[in-house]
């Protein structure tokens, strides 16, 4: 069987250290409105935005300039029918040298096609690895989330309705 769940990869000039380090940097490439811990195998950390998206997660493994590994402990969707969709899916960055690049590659395990966010969670994914994360690997300085709508899914999920 094939799994299906969401990953991405992308390649920067950078060492593994430096693409390491910008990893563990959650509030340099995902959410300036992370509290709690985020480079230490054990800690916990906790993401919100609006009343769209809240979770829990938890470092699970670090191996330096090689890989991170996070586990969803509690997750809150506002737009999903199963509020909980993440909840006890990994989060997998993997750092491996290819030539004289550094490549990153992404999964989600367990956010698959089948779940009702995936096609805002994938393009929330895409924005802020591919976009933000490589960009604070690159130049220093990433795009996170600073309490503004980035992704064209957040901007659909924060808009108001029409009465």
């Amino acid at each position: 069987m094939t799994d299906r769940s969401y990953t991405t990869s992308f390649t920067v000039d950078q060492t593994p250290a430096q693409a390491f380090a910008a990893i563990v940097n959650v509030r340099g490439w995902w959410s300036e409105n992370i509290e709690g811990g985020t480079s230490r195998v054990g800690e916990k950390f906790r993401y919100s935005y609006e009343d769209v998206h809240r979770c829990e997660i938890q470092v699970r493994e670090l191996i330096p300039d090689r890989k991170v590994v996070w586990r969803v402990l509690d997750n809150y969707f506002s737009f999903t029918r199963d509020s909980s969709e993440w909840k006890g899916t990994e989060i997998i960055f993997e750092i491996a040298r290819k030539g004289d690049q550094t490549e990153i590659a992404f999964t989600h395990l367990g956010l698959v096609p089948d779940y009702e966010c995936y096609h805002a969670c994938s393009d929330g994914w895409h924005s802020y690895i591919t976009g933000s994360l490589r960009d604070l690997i690159a130049s220093g300085s990433g795009r996170p989330n600073v309490g503004e709508a980035i992704t064209q899914s957040e901007q659909l999920l924060t808009r108001p309705t029409a009465a």
